[in-house]
């Protein structure tokens, strides 16, 4: 029987002639400047015009043109059109030499039923920023394992906050212009201390979780984890940690940075442990440091972090300091 590589360098080279010296280090994509292409499409659930666009008019008043998918604004059903359109709008985006970032305009569902239909093959010789979290995890999983860079970061309908520029659209605007990014926040009863640097990969638990098994699944071994989520139970919280540690998840983290975990369920008979507890418990055999509360995730303060990037987690009894380049 034949066997047909699906991943690895080799493979890489094969479907996209990505050299094997370029994937020895993640690709940074360019970071935007003044006058630059930024792209708008949605990849998952649908979405009005009114949200969007008060997120296009700062970024132009801020000097950069936006475009918008052609299916940006459709609906089909939960969608924000169908599959094929959904694939459409983003192939587009990606093949689009001047369009150096898109921007997803919210998660929801339904990024997984496009990847199929997506061919990188131009973005990994021209890459670009690619923007968002919640369900574009699932984008960012994908570009991890082609060593491309992206952002974890606000989408359009949390750019404002009371008619001006949030603090988390700030760091978004910091990470695609080439700033450094450094966060001090306060300590945690639950973390534990210690000092880390990897690349750092991650982003909704929920949709890692969804990943397993499939061809999208990442790669966590010396890397520090990222991880939020909303409005799960607290056992569906313990049933996902379960499976990444029995998995091979977390053995070899490097770290683990737990962002906001809003919305948590339990149902009429308790599941009896906290959220911390129940992530502490998962790691508890490994000695890597831990940071619970950062602010990234489902809640206003979502704070923008570049996943493919060496970062480095430190962990004290004063707090957790976090710093990308």
């Amino acid at each position: 029987m034949r066997a047909f590589l699906t991943e690895g360098p080799y493979f890489l080279y094969l479907q996209y002639g990505i050299k094997t010296k370029q994937l020895l280090t993640m690709v940074i994509p360019p970071f935007i400047k003044h006058g630059d292409i930024i792209g708008i499409v949605s990849t998952a659930s649908r979405i009005d015009t009114e949200v969007v666009e008060p997120a296009i008019d700062l970024l132009v008043s801020l000097g950069y043109e936006v475009i918008v998918g052609k299916y940006t604004f459709s609906e089909f059903h939960q969608y924000s059109s169908t599959d094929v359109e959904r694939a459409y709008d983003l192939q587009i985006m990606l093949d689009n030499p001047e369009v150096k970032a898109i921007i997803c305009s919210r998660g929801g569902y339904g990024t997984l039923r496009t990847l199929e239909k997506i061919d990188f093959g131009r973005f990994v010789q021209n890459p670009k920023w690619i923007i968002g979290f919640s369900d574009v995890t699932v984008l960012h999983s994908k570009l991890n394992l082609l060593g491309i860079a992206s952002i974890h970061g606000v989408m359009p309908r949390y750019f404002l906050q009371d008619e001006i520029p949030s603090p988390s659209f700030k760091t978004l605007l910091n990470a695609i212009t080439g700033k450094d990014l450094t966060y001090s926040i306060s300590s945690d009863i639950n973390n534990r201390q210690g000092k880390a640097t990897g690349q750092l990969v991650g982003g909704n638990l929920s949709i890692l979780y969804s990943l397993r098994g499939t061809p999208y699944d990442i790669d966590t071994s010396g890397k520090i984890l990222f991880i939020e989520d909303l409005g799960e139970y607290l056992y569906h919280l313990d049933r996902m940690m379960m499976n990444l540690k029995v998995g091979g998840k977390l053995e070899k983290l490097a770290g683990l940075l737990v962002g906001n975990f809003s919305g948590m369920k339990d149902l009429e008979e308790p599941y009896g442990k906290s959220l911390e507890e129940i992530i502490f418990e998962a790691v508890a055999d490994y000695d890597f440091p831990v940071a619970f509360q950062f602010p990234g995730g489902h809640t206003k303060d979502n704070f923008a972090l570049k996943f493919g990037v060496e970062t480095t987690l430190e962990v004290t009894d004063l707090g957790t300091l976090i710093t990308q380049k």
